[in-house]
């Protein structure tokens, strides 16, 4: 009998599913609102990414090199203090306590979490570790011989289907795979995010956009609201 018969994995979307807002949007915001970004014409810039990704048609490569253009260039400790500031201004008060409490309950039942996001490492990193979760799997930030951002993804975007093949690849760093857990929960309200909620065993439309929320009324999944 495989190690982890009866433990359950919890995946967790973050944008819109934890959060009630795009973390990666509003560092966008953000980074205009300190003055590394050219105001109105970089936040509408931001802004039509971020409709493209509503709407299930982002051209992620050509949005990371946009959104991590403001920071990358900078020294790595002026770039790693704003998100800091970004954190504790922005992101902290935007931290509630269903999904708080959501998180605790998974994890007192003994489940192996993650979080499983369209939004680079840089950004998210830090957020993960306000919601106690160990594991992100997120976009991973190519880097050149200096170890700067270079503005390209490094292997898989863990983007739609991508998250399926990023979770399986963090689970075969294990020594795991989706057959050994008895359950596989994954939260989020996105239809970016349909590829993943088809496969696992207990999809949850969390939050979900007018679209997820039709299609798991037509599939009889589960339904919940954290920021009610």
């Amino acid at each position: 009998m495989s190690q982890n018969a009866g433990q359950a994995l919890t995946l967790f979307d973050l944008d819109g599913t934890l959060i009630p807002n795009d973390s990666d949007h509003a560092f966008g915001s953000f980074m205009v609102a300190v003055g590394w970004a050219d105001g109105a014409q970089w936040q509408a810039r931001n802004d039509e990414f971020y409709a493209q990704y509503q709407a299930g048609c982002l051209d992620l490569d050509a949005y990371i090199e946009f959104a991590t253009s403001v920071w990358r260039r900078r020294p790595l400790a002026e770039a790693l203090a704003m998100r800091e500031r970004f954190m504790a201004e922005v992101m902290q008060p935007l931290i509630g306590d269903n999904a708080r409490a959501l998180v605790r309950r998974h994890a007192e039942a003994g489940d192996l979490l993650a979080i499983v996001t369209a939004t680079n490492e840089f950004v998210t990193a830090p957020i993960a570790a306000a919601f106690g979760i160990e594991h992100l799997i997120a976009v991973r930030l190519a880097r050149d011989e200096q170890g700067a951002c270079t503005g390209r993804i490094e292997g898989v975007p863990s983007f739609q289907s991508g998250k399926i093949e990023r979770v399986q690849q963090w689970l075969a760093g294990l020594g795991r795979q989706w057959q050994d857990f008895e359950r596989v929960n994954f939260y989020s309200d996105s239809i970016n995010d349909l590829p993943l909620l088809d496969l696992v065993s207990h999809p949850v439309a969390t939050n979900p956009s007018p679209a997820l929320a039709d299609i798991a009324s037509a599939r009889g999944w589960p339904q919940l609201n954290l920021f009610a």
